[in-house]
């Protein structure tokens, strides 16, 4: 076996169990796994948002078509296939260890209240990463024609559109205005 692929599979694996054992929640996942896939030169910041931008477009869960997406682009098939155990393993680990503890704990007060205290934390964390994904994605730096996306696709959420036609509207706008016109 060549060890240079193993290597590669190797590190998609470690990676994606890092990234969902620090971070498992989705969309928090993906500032993390920016950090890793970027920084570690598994795959430019074009190929990342346009992976963000496919495996939200695309129906199922983002994470593991983010793991095929990013273990693709760096290991093939067998890619894909360590991406995605790296990414299961970890919340269905986790997963079964907290039914089993609200199993025994659901008639319990406090439950109510960790659940009620927890839920702001989470929106708090959703809006610090979609902010940084913003400034870390925006072309040359945010400028009008990002905040003019940003506000329209927050609009459109605002009155529940489906995902999916938000980020292909903001792409098609996109392509209006940041395509450079060829006349020639």
């Amino acid at each position: 076996m060549n060890t240079a692929k193993f290597m590669v599979w190797f590190r998609l694996l470690w990676m994606f169990l890092k990234v969902n054992i620090l971070s498992p929640s989705g969309p928090a996942s993906i500032g993390l796994l920016y950090k890793e896939a970027v920084s570690k030169e598994v795959m430019t910041e074009a190929q990342f948002v346009e992976a963000v931008g496919f495996s939200n477009v695309l129906p199922g869960s983002e994470a593991l078509k983010l793991a095929m997406f990013v273990g693709f682009a760096a290991g093939g098939i067998p890619g894909v296939l360590t991406a995605l155990l790296g990414a299961i393993l970890p919340p269905t680990v986790m997963m079964l260890v907290v039914a089993a503890v609200l199993q025994r704990f659901q008639q319990s007060n406090w439950i109510d209240g960790f659940v009620a205290g927890m839920s702001p934390a989470v929106a708090a964390l959703i809006v610090v990463v979609a902010w940084e994904l913003f400034r870390a994605t925006s072309p040359k730096g945010i400028d009008r024609r990002a905040m003019l996306v940003a506000g329209l696709s927050a609009l459109a959420f605002w009155f529940e559109l489906p995902s999916p036609l938000v980020l292909l509207g903001a792409g098609l706008l996109g392509v209006l205005l940041y395509s450079r016109r060829s006349y020639g």
